[in-house]
Order: C-alpha cells, then structure tokens, then sequence
C-alpha cells in the first residue's frame, strides 16, 4: 500500500493554525495511506496561539499525525506585526523547515515501509514556501483559511491592478462599486481588506494572489453550498482547481486542558449559560484581536442594558504600548472601564468575561445570538452552531466577509458594516448604542428570517463532510491527486 506524508504550513495566527490543523486531522482519519506534518512557524502573532500551538504539541493526536513547534527566530520586524512580518519570517524559516523535512525524506528512504514526501500544503500567506516545495521536486497546494469569495476577490484585485493599471489605495475612502466575481452583489469598495489600502502592504497582498496562481490547486474552508455562487466563479478554468473542504472548525471541547485558573473560568461561563433558557443569550466576542476604547465600550454597555436580551459579553483590554502591536489582554477589574453600577443592575441578566470559550459557548442551546468581528472561522463556527450573526468587523478582511454574510448570503445583520479599526487604534469612529440595539433586536427575533436560514445552513454544513456530502467528496478527489504525486 503506497503512504503519503503531507507537510502543512499554516500562518501562525489562530485562526489559520487552528484551520489546518483540523485539514491534518480529517486527512489522517479520512485515508489510512495518509501521514500528516504540522509544521508551526514562531514567533506566533499573540499570545493565544502560541499557547494553543504549545498544548498541539502536547495533546493526544490522531495517529499518523504530528505538530512541529520550529524555534523562535527574532524578527527585525516583529513590532510591526502584519505581512512585511510575515514575509520576513517566512524566509527566516524556510532553512528550518528544509532540514526537518530532509530528515523526514531520508528516514523514508531507508525504511521501505515509511511514507513518502506526496507534497506540502501552504497556508495561502505562507506560500513564499513554495521554494521548499520546489526543491523537494513536489507540488505544493494553498489552504485558504477565508471564504472562496475572498481568493476571488485577491484574483480581481491583482487583475486591476496588473492589467488595468489601476491605484487600489485610492479606493480607501472611494464611493466606487466593484463588480468582484464570487460575490452576487456589487460591493463598495471602502468594504475592501484593509491591506489593500497601504502601498506597502499591498505590494505583498498581490505578490501572493501572483503565486497563488502558481499552486496545484487551492483548498478552501467552506462548502460548495454555503459558497456556491464564489466556488463557481472560481471554477472557470483559468484559475488552480478548487476544493471545498470545510467547514474546519474547532470542535466542542478542544482547549479544555486549561490552566487551573481558566479551568475555572471556563466552568463559570457554562454554569451560567446552563442557568439561562434556550435561545436567550446574545454573546458579543471580537476575536483573539478584538477590543474598544473607552467611549465605545460604554455605548455597547448602554446597549446590553437596555436592549431586553440576556448577555454574555467578551470584554478584551486594547494594548496600552502606544505605538506598538500588542494583541488584547484581560481586565483586572471591569469597573474601570463599564459605567459605574453597570455590573450590579445586569447582574440577572447578563455576564461580563474576558477570555471565552468561543466554540463551546456558540454550540450551547442557552446562545441566540452572536456580535462578531466576522473573522472566517468565526463565521463558519456560527454557521456550524446555526446561531445568528450582527455583523461587526474591525480588520483585515472582515468587512468584505460582513458584506457577504449580510448582502449577498442574507445569514447576518448589520451593526456597522463599514467600521474599520487598525491595530494601532486610528480612525475608530463610535457605534451608537442606538444602532447596537437596533442589530441585536434583529438578530435576536425568534422566528426571524435570518435564523431559519442559518438553521438551514446550520443542517447542511453537518452534512457536508459526511459520506456524500460535498466536502467529503471534495476531500476525496484531493486525497487521490495527492496519492498519485507518489511512485
């Protein structure tokens, strides 16, 4: 029997580690031919994921299946936490990952019955690999841990600006429309990914849509039926073959080998929830990366206050390193920042939290509603759940993946579609807690149109990696194409 090792390189933030360290899992308990290689760069880009890459390293895999940790390399660049980064990283790296995987190759030579280097899949910003790949005279595929309609968007944008000459910056503050294949609808162009509107992050972003030309085929987190309209528009034979192979989400459960102390937290949140009546939560959680300032925080408070909703609201500290990129830590007291006497009049009715448990807090039946910064695995995990998104992005992408959940999927409403925050905190306008209570009134309607067809959604995304289901199909016909890479 011929056994394929695949090697998979994901960008260390957590929502693409997370992404494809679930692709490695399904691989090895899809295909008993296949050996999966987790190979995780550092430094991570916060602290979340380097403690969720650590206890990888630690924890009980599938068999046939490992997590490689590369040592820590200073960066020139590390402050300045975006795709120059990124990219300095990579290359910093690519000797390291060389000499793993030589040894991996030289081990299999000797032992007849190992497995054989079958290719590497690159998550689809770390596909500055490919020259690793190269060497090793195997293909390379690209993973993309956003939707289908993304990479389209990263292929219309390259093609504007190589063909047509166009300056993507200027669409900042533009009132433009684009007609961007994958989307149904014509999206405003300040809706795009905020890295297409700095030169110099630019520069890199189209770099990559380039060489994503270059790959096998692309791997996407979604499925054909959530995505139909992209994955089609996708498939026009100018572009890699795509395979929808999700939704790769984290299961219910995954993390529990907590420390002590969020052991407890962990046990508060669901004892809570478990005292609330079904349906009745509205949870607020803004990503590993999410947080507010002072003046925004207390119209959200204001808000949950007066909106008629129970609430379960993740709260995260900004960094307080001015000038400097550091992801959001917890509050030592809540007070200092909530309107005084906040906490005691909510206390029946809502929870206020820092870390939070995101996936096993949107699978229980308590939760009707969820206040999202609209990052990929966020979405996906509220599909997955068939719990209702209000749609409020911050960065990168997730104004363009608010559009698509509201606009063109109809899965989501909206509390500001066009909010846009940096990391280092420039230009963040004020929601007002008016238009908060606006959003979770709708999200929240029991019999509302947006949560019949996320419970739709919800039934057919369980179905989708199952025997005869799309992803499982998609899955398969990726499995056999990588098995041929091997004599």
């Amino acid at each position: 029997m011929k056994k394929a090792g695949v090697v998979l390189i994901p960008v260390p933030a957590m929502g693409h580690v997370v992404a494809l360290v679930e692709v490695a899992k399904l691989l090895v308990q899809r295909d008993d031919r296949l050996f999966t290689t987790v190979i995780i760069m550092h430094p991570a880009l916060d602290p979340s994921t380097t403690k969720y890459t650590e206890s990888l390293a630690a924890s009980t895999l599938p068999d046939r299946m490992r997590v490689v940790n590369l040592p820590k390399l200073e960066s020139k660049t590390e402050d300045n936490k975006d795709l120059n980064w990124l990219t300095s990283m990579i290359e910093s790296q690519k000797p390291h990952v060389e000499e793993y995987v030589s040894k991996m190759r030289t081990q299999s030579q000797l032992s007849p019955d190992s497995p054989q280097l079958a290719g590497f899949i690159f998550d689809t910003f770390a596909t500055g690999m490919k020259d690793v790949a190269n060497g090793f005279g195997v293909p390379w595929y690209a993973f993309s841990a956003s939707g289908a309609a993304f990479i389209g968007s990263m292929f219309y944008l390259q093609a504007l600006h190589d063909d047509e000459g166009v300056n993507l910056t200027e669409f900042k503050n533009s009132d433009a429309l684009l007609e961007v294949p994958g989307l149904a609808n014509p999206l405003p162009a300040k809706l795009l990914p905020s890295m297409v509107f700095r030169e110099d992050m630019l520069t890199i972003f189209l770099e990559h849509a380039r060489t994503l030309k270059e790959t096998r085929s692309i791997l996407v987190n979604t499925f054909l039926e959530f995505e139909s309209y992209a994955v089609h528009s996708l498939s026009n034979g100018k572009n890699p073959p795509v395979y929808p192979v999700g939704p790769m989400v984290k299961h219910v459960g995954d993390g529990r080998d907590l420390r002590s102390d969020e052991s407890n937290k962990y046990r508060d949140i669901m004892e809570w929830l478990d005292d609330q009546p079904p349906l009745s939560v509205m949870f607020l959680c803004f990503g590993s990366w999410g947080s507010f300032c002072g003046k925004q925080v207390k119209e959200i408070a204001c808000a949950l206050e007066h909106c008629g909703h129970r609430f379960l609201w993740s709260l995260r500290k900004p960094s307080s390193q001015e000038g400097k990129i550091e992801s959001p830590s917890d509050y030592l007291n809540f007070q200092e920042i909530l309107p005084e006497g906040f906490l005691d009049r909510t206390l029946k009715i809502g929870k206020v939290i820092g870390w939070a448990p995101q996936v096993d807090i949107l699978a229980h039946p308590a939760v009707g509603g969820f206040a999202s910064h609209c990052g990929w695995n966020s979405i996906l995990e509220s599909v997955r759940f068939g719990v209702p998104v209000a749609t409020w992005p911050l960065y990168a992408e997730q104004q363009f993946n608010a559009f698509q959940m509201v606009i063109d999927l109809g899965l989501a409403v909206e509390i500001q579609m066009d909010y846009r925050r940096d990391f280092l905190g420039d230009n963040e306008i004020i929601v007002s807690s008016d238009d908060i209570v606006k959003a979770i009134k709708h999200v929240m309607e029991e019999d509302g149109e947006v949560r019949k067809k996320v419970k739709e959604m919800s039934r057919i995304s369980e179905k989708s990696l199952k025997d005869g289901g799309s992803s499982f199909s998609s899955l398969g016909r990726l499995i056999e194409d990588m098995i041929d890479n091997i004599s």
